[in-house]
């Protein structure tokens, strides 16, 4: 197997161009690492228009790269692969930016922006924000810790259990757990929200206020489409960043964890870079640091690496799509 190189996402730099966004995007989708994974999979090369190359790797992907099938991730089914082919998405996942954690690159920001997702990723993101406090990395608004009312699973309430938490009965409690785990704090000094009765519809917003520390404010929105589906990333974004008052040229740092930064990055930039003027720095939590090691980790498989390149060539494709409209 030949080495692949690492291929840079989408700048999120402040001020950034359409020009230079559209390059960072066609620079991401053209590369080799991707291009043999296709090859691998049986496909041709893809168009050379990119708004077509995009469509393309769209199609394409969903025949051989989703297996999720509209469940939560959790629900995915997990293909079996031969060594080669199984070595190969591990190396291309590594290349296309999917595996090894970054540490952030600034010094300050104006926002920390954490998103949810599993309950111990929940617990993993809210630590790992503190860490980056206790650290020195100054925030000079607000800790925003982004979730949904997605009900938690069967398997999430029980690593909640063993981790000693009482996560509640969604993503967004377990969110309000992990905030009171890792700052020590009993309840959040503010609340607001709607309950209209539908998760799809309703939204909740609880600040906490830790002492000698930027205000945390835990927050979960409503579907931007309650008729078909949940809240999903970028419309908790949005709803954060209309709360906030986003300013142009704030630099905002995002947590994830490394398998979703392509994906959720590219997200960020359409829904807060792209409108707004921020800047965006997406960072994967490193699931090696000694504070972190107790919490569970599940297995990453080439399953799901394929899965969330999909997701990040879906979220490449809304992100062009944006720019390209202006």
């Amino acid at each position: 197997m030949r080495i692949i190189r690492d291929v840079a996402l989408p700048g999120g730099e402040a001020g950034s161009t359409p020009a230079r966004i559209v390059d960072g995007v066609r620079s991401w989708v053209t590369s080799p690492p991707l291009r043999d994974l296709v090859a691998r999979f049986g496909g041709d090369r893809p168009p050379d228009d990119l708004a077509a190359a995009l469509a393309w790797l769209d199609d394409f992907s969903a025949r051989h790269w989703d297996f999720r099938g509209g469940r939560e991730r959790p629900e995915a089914a997990e293909p079996a692969f031969d060594p080669r082919t199984a070595g190969l998405v591990l190396a291309a996942a590594s290349a296309l930016g999917l595996v090894q954690p970054v540490p952030p690159a600034r010094p300050a920001y104006a926002h920390l922006v954490v998103l949810g997702g599993l309950a111990h990723a929940c617990l993993r993101r809210v630590a790992y924000a503190a860490r980056l406090l206790d650290s020195g990395r100054a925030v000079a608004g607000e800790v925003a810790v982004l979730g949904s009312f997605r009900p938690l699973s069967g398997a999430e309430r029980r690593a909640l259990a063993g981790a000693g938490v009482a996560g509640g009965d969604t993503e967004v409690d377990a969110l309000d757990a992990a905030v009171r785990l890792t700052f020590g704090l009993a309840e959040p000094a503010e609340e607001d929200g709607v309950d209209a009765g539908d998760p799809h519809r309703s939204w909740s917003s609880r600040t906490w206020r830790p002492a000698g520390l930027p205000p945390v404010r835990v927050l979960a929105a409503p579907s931007s489409e309650p008729g078909r589906r949940r809240a999903h990333t970028a419309d908790t974004q949005r709803f954060w960043a209309e709360r906030v008052r986003l300013r142009v040229g704030d630099p905002v740092l995002m947590v994830t964890a490394p398998i979703y930064v392509p994906f959720q990055h590219c997200d960020a930039l359409r829904t807060l870079a792209v409108p707004y003027g921020c800047g965006i720095e997406t960072v994967g939590v490193d699931p090696a640091l000694p504070d972190l090691t107790w919490l569970p980790e599940p297995a990453l498989t080439p399953g799901r690496y394929l899965q969330e390149i999909r997701s990040a060539i879906r979220s490449m494709r809304a992100l062009y799509a944006a720019v390209a409209a202006g």
